[in-house]
């Protein structure tokens, strides 16, 4: 990672310190869980959520939202995540499960399955978007939270890179799908192949009937 100059890492500094507006907020929770996912739009593949829980204050360069970040960038922050986070867990939920009970339960399991998972037990969650069912903490929707909270950032990261990672080992047991590069996302490329090859395991039989009659 280059070196920065004194200025831009102080618009660095600057920049993390507004997306730790809801740390701030509620600064008297010692232990503020992040909760984000991944993969709730693909044809193929788990939901993955990220559970994270950060130390006050603490300072990881180029945290954003995973999205907003180069590949490069999101292995060198999963990485550092998992060495500074006081906590930090994923849950997944598979293709088969996501057809039973539809994505959005789905990711609710995913995210209990995360919380669940964690070393210790937080005062509080700051998710993305959603208010998770069946979890007896305070949770704080926050739309957009992946670029607003540190918290939910560093969530969004280790969602991502986990599922990320598990679909390039998907792409090695189905090469023909190419998912090491599309993720299972319905690129042009991945529509074409599942209509002339049909689906394989991993693929989401509620989210492909458009495509293979």
């Amino acid at each position: 990672m280059r070196k920065l100059t004194e200025e831009k890492l102080q618009e660095e500094l600057e920049r993390l310190d507004k997306m730790r507006e809801y740390e701030h907020q509620y600064e008297d929770r010692i232990l503020i869980c992040g909760i984000d996912e991944a993969g709730r739009g693909p044809l193929a593949g788990p939901v993955v959520a990220g559970a994270v829980i950060l130390p006050k204050d603490c300072q990881i360069l180029y945290l954003n939202d995973s999205k907003k970040l180069s590949e490069k960038r999101r292995e060198e922050l999963y990485l550092e995540i998992q060495d500074k986070a006081l906590s930090y867990a994923v849950g997944v939920v598979g293709p088969e499960r996501i057809d039973e009970i539809n994505i959005l339960q789905a990711t609710y399991e995913a995210m209990r399955l995360a919380v669940g998972k964690l070393d210790m037990k937080p005062e509080i969650l700051l998710n993305d978007a959603v208010t998770i069912p069946g979890l007896s903490m305070e949770q704080v929707s926050i739309i957009k939270g992946d670029a607003k909270s540190v918290s939910i950032a560093a969530a969004s990261v280790m969602a991502k890179v986990t599922r990320d990672h598990m679909m390039k080992e998907y792409d090695q047991l189905f090469p023909e799908y190419n998912f090491g590069k599309h993720k299972g996302y319905g690129t042009a490329a991945h529509i074409s192949v599942l209509k002339e090859l049909g689906p394989c395991p991993i693929h989401r039989r509620t989210f492909i009937k458009n495509f293979c009659g």
